[in-house]
């Protein structure tokens, strides 16, 4: 009950090799720890705890064993009750698909340092409640030589789950057998895949809380293939949901889905993190209607060629409108500009447009759950109070993390002791 590790694998490697999985990861079983040591990088620490950076046993979509990169982190005082510390699964927002965007590896000179840092204060108020925190990198982010399979539920689940066991063995008896799955963006989405890939996983789920989920991204993708302009380097996100859809299917063939001007920046998603995507000489510096390949007979979004329309399947996948068992929250800002809480609605060329946000998500989820349907936290404008300075400009959609924290902690806290 000391909370000191027991592991009997080999010594970690130092510095950045830590991040290359041994060729052979057979002997083990999904959740078993490959390496562990002292989290030795001030940048990507919870300050109010203990905290190890692990490499543990995950599974690809495709049923492989592969390694995944972590953070597990203890709070500081012994656990309040024999039961343990309840262990809280927290599921980060977009970094990239690059493995050195991942929230372990992070530095301050990263482009997805203040993307990293911000929701520390909120793990860091996890720790202070008596409760373990797991951090997961995700699939190919921080372990070096895979893709990371942006915004593919499945995998993104089997990350979020199989530290939360991984944490269970290194530490028995600190640790309860109850958990809870938290999640902010790309993260609250996954969360949600979470909740709905735990059953006959990982027991003891006693609830789910998605912060301003990733949703519909199919319609994201083809209103954003009619827009004229650059759109502040929004279009960063294409390519990010074209790396994870290629994962589920690796019979999308790039040539066919993006034009020659978007051909020439897509290895720039495998050596830049999500803001890096976004600058002129890159997938910033193109048009909406620059982005996909599109023809007299196929034209692009009306009529996809045949890996447009699988591109498009794996995007329908990615919206987080699942069965789940365990209680649902939601918490969303209507000043959120990154993830909007209402549906966005503008005109093009004569056509309309209609990209649904959270809101809908939200009414998705209670016809999919009328017996479990979500508690929906929605701020209305002006309540979220966006910190001036504000760090790395990320407005509402990351104030809400500290905004929502007591809520979140006390419904959190309801479902521990249930």
């Amino acid at each position: 009950m000391n909370g000191d590790p027991i592991f009997d694998g080999p010594p970690a490697p130092e510095g950045d090799a830590f991040y290359d999985p041994p060729e052979d990861l057979s002997g083990g079983a999904v959740g078993d720890a490959i390496y562990l040591r002292p989290l030795d990088n001030p940048e990507a620490e919870l300050t109010h705890g203990r905290n190890w950076l692990v490499l543990y046993r995950s599974q690809s979509v495709k049923g492989e064993v592969i390694a995944v990169s972590g953070i597990i982190a203890l709070p500081n005082e012994p656990p309040r009750t024999e039961a343990g510390y309840p262990v809280v699964t927290w599921a980060h927002g977009t970094v990239g698909v690059c493995h050195l965007c991942a929230p372990s590896r992070d530095t301050a000179g990263s482009s997805a340092h203040p993307m990293n840092k911000y929701p520390q204060a909120l793990l860091n108020n996890f720790l202070d409640q008596g409760w373990a925190v797991a951090m997961t990198d995700y699939e190919g982010l921080g372990v070096t030589g895979r893709r990371h399979p942006y915004l593919l539920g499945e995998s993104e689940a089997y990350g979020v789950l199989d530290i939360v066991e991984t944490t269970r063995r290194l530490f028995p008896g600190a640790v309860s057998d109850q958990y809870a799955i938290v999640g902010h963006s790309q993260g609250g989405q996954a969360a949600l895949y979470s909740a709905h890939y735990a059953p006959g996983r990982v027991d003891g789920l006693v609830g789910v809380a998605a912060i301003a989920p990733a949703n519909h991204p199919k319609a994201i993708v083809r209103a954003g293939a009619l827009v004229p302009t650059n759109a502040d380097g929004g279009f960063a996100f294409t390519g990010l949901f074209l790396s994870g859809a290629i994962v589920g299917d690796e019979s999308i063939d790039v040539e066919n889905v993006l034009s020659d001007k978007a051909k020439a920046v897509w290895p720039d998603v495998l050596t830049r993190c999500r803001a890096g995507l976004s600058a002129s000489d890159s997938w910033g510096g193109l048009l909406g209607i620059e982005q996909f390949r599109s023809t007299i007979l196929n034209p692009y979004p009306g009529k996809p060629n045949p890996d447009q329309l699988n591109f498009e399947a794996q995007l329908a996948r990615m919206n987080p409108n699942l069965e789940i068992g365990v209680p649902i929250r939601i918490s969303q800002s209507a000043d959120d500009q990154r993830v909007k809480a209402e549906s966005t609605e503008f005109t093009i060329g004569g056509v309309q447009i209609v990209i649904p946000g959270v809101d809908v998500l939200v009414e998705e989820l209670e016809v999919t759950n009328p017996a479990n349907p979500p508690r929906y936290d929605r701020y209305k404008s002006g309540e979220v109070v966006i910190p001036d300075p504000d760090p790395g400009n990320l407005g509402a959609h990351f104030a809400t993390l500290n905004y929502d924290r007591d809520e979140l902690t006390g419904w959190l806290a309801e479902r521990f002791t249930a």
